[in-house]
């Protein structure tokens, strides 16, 4: 069996882990380098990870909460395959979180507080390079050089995962959610610059607390990331993500709810052998308008087989 390059294929696989930073919270805050980079037809994925947030976090805006001081911690399991789709090379990828949620928050002008645990939403998606990476064997991609890929992705989230309607904070939404994405990422050198655009719609929730439907307008994410690979395989990137949007309903009526939030992020990724790798991450609030204002920190363990590793 041949050694496999650890510096590409470990720099593929870091899609799978848009969950690990933010796993229930909004599809919108994802940060996630290297989305749309190439690795060898029928290369398997697990990972494995544990992600810890703390600070202004509002699962929901819609709701009267304020001085909230939330803490969440996580884990989060994912698989992700890559499979031909006539000769480009995509992904699909599931991802399913379970968290533990405690803190407290003024509601109305009065303290409550909750403390629970349970499955958050889960996430389904499918994605394809439409240019600049085709489908290649294990022998094939050992030889083949990044230039300039274009990829899209189509990612569902059912309503699946802890949720009670006659509580103010929940893990899970209670509605479907939907986010078509587009992705740019062009390698110069031992540097990768990469972008994406996505909107996320949302059905409607008809078990909003005290018995209401709540409605959510479209949300619209912007994503970059510089990444620097180095020769052992290890790569650093540096992830900024803007999103706004997402005014919601009750009812019918508008909330004062827009969302106008950046985010700041740093991924490390460290090979350990041929087949697994580590990865660290964090996030941070820097411009909130509502619901943002939090930090995050995860660690992932990837492991790869299949496709004549």
């Amino acid at each position: 069996m041949r050694p496999l390059p650890s510096r590409p294929l470990c720099a593929a696989t870091a899609g799978v882990l848009a969950l690990v930073v933010a796993p229930s919270i909004a599809l919108a805050q994802d940060i996630e380098p290297r989305a749309y980079s190439n690795a060898p037809i029928g290369v398997n994925f697990a990972v494995a990870g544990l992600v810890q947030t703390r600070g202004g976090l509002a699962f929901d805006a819609s709701l009267p909460i304020t001085d909230a001081h939330i803490e969440t911690t996580g884990a989060v399991f994912a698989y992700a395959r890559v499979i031909d789709f006539g000769g480009r090379s995509g992904k699909f990828d599931v991802i399913v979180p379970y968290m533990r949620l405690s803190g407290d928050a003024d509601y109305l002008g009065q303290p409550v507080s909750r403390e629970i645990s349970g499955f958050g939403r889960p996430a389904f998606r499918v994605s394809i390079n439409l240019h600049g990476a085709p489908s290649l064997s294990l022998r094939e991609f050992k030889g083949w050089k990044q230039d300039l890929i274009v990829g899209a992705s189509l990612q569902v989230s059912p309503p699946w995962g802890q949720y009670d309607g006659s509580r103010l904070l929940n893990i899970g939404t209670n509605r479907w959610s939907i986010k078509p994405e587009i992705g740019v990422s062009k390698a110069v050198g031992r540097w990768t610059l990469e972008g994406q655009a996505a909107v996320v719609f949302f059905t409607d929730n008809d078990d909003f607390y005290g018995g209401n439907t709540r409605s959510q307008r479209p949300l619209y994410a912007l994503q970059a990331h510089a990444i620097h690979s180095f020769s052992s395989g290890k790569w650093v990137s540096l992830d900024v993500n803007w999103f706004a949007g997402g005014r919601s309903e009750i009812n019918g009526a508008l909330r004062n709810d827009l969302q106008q939030n950046w985010r700041l992020g740093l991924t490390l990724a460290l090979p350990i052998d041929r087949l697994n790798s580590i990865k660290l991450a964090a996030s941070s609030g820097v411009s909130a308008r509502t619901g943002n204002d939090f930090d995050a920190i995860a660690i992932a363990w990837q492991h790869r087989w299949g496709g004549e590793l």
